[in-house]
């Protein structure tokens, strides 16, 4: 499991050294290459692993999972179990959504700057072949995109023995250039990092926009805690992961301290003898395929996660294997596809994309630290000064880094607030969306028991089963309500379905379902999901005991409602974000598809509603 974890949750983390440390010295605000700064760089580098990843992290928010299942959303459903209802519940939510929307921006941003970081050691050993850096870019990630419908499970088993030779190169790289110069192992010191703010305070502060680049992926470690466990992931990360960085990074200090502006080209690349220079680039480029090939898995796994808790609509998803995780979703695919590839065009070098990677990067861990207050205060108790001295140190050193990035904004900063506002946009607008039109389907709704009585009586029987989707859990819903208007028929079993989605990722099977009989063939069924679970209505449906006889499919039709929303100038949203919603609306996938329903056995009835 250590393995597994090093192939998929370090790649973002470990191809941190392609560009972290050149582009604080050679990016958009230089450092002078001396003593002070190179030692002052390395040493912040180095206590923020400590203290951002290492104890962050590794030893306190990976802790709060629930149920075992880590990321923002998973931390959100866990917290909003216990806020529900607060007053400031509402504003946790949003920064949970927000950080969502980072996540997506961090998706769009690491497979290009990772890719790009890598190929660019065409140029620095041949300096002629610049030129083709772009386009080779270019190429590897389109076809990184279009193998995402193939499934990646094969794949993904020798992405651990890979990135195994990628941390050991690395490491025994660095370990040879520190021989050169052992006194720089003297750079772990955290008196250097106070030197060099002291002796430039405001150019120290800039360059932590830059330095912040050695802990991008440390969310991943929590994001994929599911997969792997905590005790893989933190074994992987102490014994292997975290020395080989450290050794890298002395290494690449070392290099500029000998050769200075030579080595500055790539600090990471030079490290090679000449003879080691082709394999390393190879192993590089694989490093980084692999780093983008996780961050898209769990783009996949995060939008599955927030169509389940109702803040995307539904999307077509598919299962390219029996493995939990393994999915695949086309729209997401093809959209950060050409996310990914535009911002190559765009930017064209990594230096350049690394003002755009350290804002979202840091405004998650921003985000992660109010909700780690919420867990530590309110679910775990904690004695408020300790919380509080915590929170104040993770807080202190995030600010400091998102404050060096926020400069960055000119410079390509903006392109993850663009994104993130955009998609945070989107999801609230769907949510609130749903919660509205709820609201008006539920105004006009007749008790279940009221209609049960009249409807007996006054429409024929037919034989077999109805169930009749509906998203609330009380009332009629409107296909029943139309299908008795224009048809005048009830069939022998007519059960309300309605499919709640838990704040948990996995429910047990004897809280699967609940069932009520209203008398004369009436039932109001209930099945729960985890959301990470899939939503496959026939096979819960077999496992039914209780709702009368059980259910056949071939004896069973299903009734969907399909709303065509109407913008009014009602009160609930801006005109604008109605009609956003109901365009969002039409493109859903259809309920059919989403809970398997068959194809042959459904019925939609449709209507209009004004929100």
């Amino acid at each position: 499991m250590a393995v597994g974890a090093v192939g998929v949750v370090f790649g973002d983390i470990g191809t941190s050294p392609l560009y972290a440390l050149r582009d604080t010295f050679a990016g958009h605000h230089r450092l002078p290459l001396d003593q002070t700064h190179i030692y002052g760089i390395v040493s912040l580098m180095f206590w923020s692993m400590m203290i951002i990843v290492t104890l962050k992290y590794v030893s306190v928010i990976m802790r709060a999972d629930n149920k075992g299942e880590g990321g923002s959303l998973a931390l959100l459903a866990l917290i909003n179990q216990h806020t529900a209802g607060k007053r400031w519940g509402r504003g946790i939510v949003l920064l949970g959504v927000f950080a969502t929307a980072l996540f997506y921006g961090d998706s769009m941003i690491t497979p290009a700057v990772s890719v790009m970081g890598a190929i660019e050691g065409l140029s620095v050993y041949q300096p002629s072949m610049q030129s083709w850096v772009v386009p080779m870019v270019v190429a590897i990630l389109i076809a990184l995109f279009l193998i995402q419908s193939r499934g990646t499970e094969r794949v993904a088993t020798f992405f651990g023995p890979i990135m195994l030779v990628y941390f050991a190169t690395i490491a025994v790289l660095g370990a040879v250039s520190i021989a050169l110069l052992p006194g720089v192992i003297g750079a772990l010191s955290p008196h250097h990092a106070v030197a060099m703010f002291a002796a430039d305070p405001f150019r120290g502060f800039l360059a932590m926009g830059a330095a912040v680049l050695a802990v991008t992926g440390a969310e991943a470690l929590y994001a994929d805690m599911g997969h792997f466990g905590r005790n893989p992931i933190r074994v992987s990360w102490l014994a292997l992961v975290l020395p080989a960085l450290v050794l890298n990074y002395l290494g690449q200090a070392s290099l500029l301290m000998r050769e200075g502006q030579a080595a500055l080209v790539s600090p990471f690349y030079f490290l090679a003898p000449d003879w080691f220079q082709w394999p390393l680039l190879i192993i590089a480029s694989l490093a980084a395929v692999i780093a983008s090939q996780a961050v898209i898995s769990g783009a996949f796994s995060v939008t599955q996660q927030a169509i389940q808790l109702g803040f995307i609509p539904r999307m077509t998803i598919r299962h390219t294997s029996t493995s939990a995780g393994q999915i695949y979703i086309p729209v997401i695919n093809s959209a950060l596809m050409v996310a990914v590839i535009l911002l190559v065009l765009m930017f064209r070098h990594s230096s350049n994309l690394t003002a755009a990677y350290g804002i979202a990067v840091t405004g998650a861990m921003m985000i992660d630290n109010v909700l780690l207050g919420v867990v530590l205060i309110k679910l775990w108790h904690w004695r408020p000064v300790l919380a509080t001295g915590l929170l104040a140190l993770f807080m202190a050193i995030d600010l400091g880094y998102l404050g060096a990035n926020l400069t960055k904004i000119p410079d390509g900063g903006w392109v993850p607030l663009v994104m993130g506002i955009t998609i945070f946009t989107l999801l609230t607008t769907w949510s609130r969306g749903r919660a509205l039109m709820r609201a008006g389907m539920a105004e006009g709704s007749i008790p279940l028991e009221v209609f049960t009585k009249s409807a007996h009586s006054s429409a024929a029987r037919v034989a077999g089963t109805a169930i009749f989707m509906a998203s609330a859990s009380n009332g009629v819903p409107s296909a029943l309500l139309h299908n008795i208007k224009h048809n005048k028929v009830l069939h022998n079993r007519v059960v309300i379905l309605t499919v709640q989605i838990q704040d948990e990722p996995y429910v047990d099977l004897a809280q699967r379902s609940d069932v009520k009989d209203f008398g004369n063939g009436f039932y109001r069924l209930t099945l729960r999901f985890g959301f990470l679970e899939e939503t496959d209505v026939p096979a819960a449906l077999k496992t039914i005991t209780t709702c009368g006889e059980p259910f056949d499919m071939m004896k069973t039709s299903f009734f969907l409602s399909r709303q065509t929303l109407i913008p009014s100038d009602k009160p609930g949203m801006a005109l604008w974000r109605e009609k956003l919603f109901a365009w969002m609306l039409r493109n859903a996938a259809s309920a059919m598809e989403f809970f398997r329903l068959p194809t042959n056995r459904v019925v939609e009835l449709g209507s209009q509603l004004r929100i």
